[in-house]
């Protein structure tokens, strides 16, 4: 079972910093999760992850019951021993990845009805089936099983998805129950679409069920970024100040201050791994372009602020060498470089937070973007 606790609140913002305490180590708040889509986040190693900073990370249960299956992750007992990774993990329910990866799914009473991206096999998966193939990976926080919907979407059907993830909810809270000596901590998801009414229906639905912890579900699925973040402002003050708060999914570097800033405490996405692979790095100025022909004779570092093994080992020059010739160390590097400049993000808020400086830290963090590189 995980306890948080609240180290400090920031005097002029809602951002704060926090301790989770969870089986496998403890994880200090802010925190951003890579994203282990199969066992493994893409294109490093669990040591590197390590050096790069990371707490805590993210498996996608879709993906892994799916392949390799549960049959391969209990030889090893879960999966910390499979993908030799000795820190908490956090595990989705496989909602989201049902709805946008299956080829044909149904979400029914009972679970989700769907035909594998892989090979075509039909399964079923519900709220049950969740929590076991959850608990069966092993994975320090689990999330209950939610009903997601596309954007845009009516009221109605925001209506109708919040309310059977809430009576997925509590059939995932009953089953969680009856676990003997569990040692994962289930987290409940709001949904609502974009309408403020049904989020609030939805946090106070979820808030009686009483959760160690609440995620805000929903957000970043093609909406505008104004509308994510008034979703985020009005969604987060709703959940418990003694829990911790998720936001899934999002996003960049200034969705992520931003969000910290109104109280969330957690956060994943595939940006910073995905965009690595793509070319596109992070910096203290902005995002670079490692393709652009201005940095073939470019004897500087990506960012000269970082201090990560790519920025303090290699130049533009060579990173943009790799990247044009499809090397394959040009991903390793590049997905060292962000990983390290996200972690290092939610680190500096942290400190800023402790510190109270966090609203002087957001001013000095946009400034620098606002200069002409």
């Amino acid at each position: 079972m995980i306890k948080f606790q609240i180290d400090k609140k920031s005097s002029d913002t809602q951002a704060r910093a926090g301790e989770l305490t969870t089986p496998h180590g403890n994880i200090s708040t802010p925190i951003f999760m890579p994203v282990g889509t199969a066992g493994t986040v893409k294109a490093i190693i669990p040591e590197e992850l390590h050096n790069c900073g990371t707490q805590i990370i993210l498996g996608n249960t879709y993906h892994l019951y799916l392949r390799p299956g549960m049959e391969v992750i209990r030889q090893f007992s879960g999966l910390h021993t499979f993908m030799n990774w000795n820190g908490p993990i956090l595990t989705d329910s496989g909602g989201f990845q049902i709805f946008s990866l299956a080829k044909i799914s149904k979400t029914t009473e009972k679970g989700f009805d769907f035909q594998s991206h892989i090979d075509g096999s039909r399964h079923l998966i519900t709220p049950e089936d969740a929590v076991d193939i959850q608990t069966t990976l092993g994975a320090d926080i689990i999330m209950c099983l939610d009903s997601c919907i596309p954007y845009p979407a009516n009221e109605q059907q925001a209506k109708d998805a919040l309310e059977l993830t809430t009576r997925w909810a509590e059939r995932c809270k009953t089953r969680w129950n009856e676990i003997a000596e569990r040692k994962n901590s289930l987290f409940g998801i709001v949904q609502g679409g974009m309408f403020k009414h049904l989020r609030q229906q939805s946090a106070e639905e979820l808030i009686a069920l009483d959760f160690p912890g609440y995620a805000v579900g929903g957000l970043s699925v093609g909406e505008p970024k104004d509308l994510m973040m008034e979703m985020a402002d009005h969604s987060l003050p709703l959940l418990s100040e003694k829990k911790p708060k998720y936001v899934m999914g999002v996003g960049t570097p200034e969705d992520l201050v931003e969000l910290v800033s109104m109280g969330a405490d957690m956060f994943d996405c595939v940006m910073p791994t995905r965009n690595a692979r793509n070319g596109k790095l992070f910096t203290s100025f902005g995002a670079v372009n490692i393709n652009n022909a201005k940095f073939k004779n470019d004897t500087d570092p990506v960012d000269s602020e970082c201090g990560c093994y790519t920025c303090k080992n290699y130049s533009r020059a060579y990173l943009n060498h790799l990247y044009r010739s499809r090397e394959l160390l040009s991903y390793r590097l590049n997905t060292i470089h962000n990983l390290h400049y996200y972690l290092n993000l939610m680190q500096n808020m942290r400190t800023a937070i402790l510190n109270d400086s966090f609203r002087q830290f957001k001013t000095s963090f946009y400034a620098k973007r606002d200069k002409d590189t």
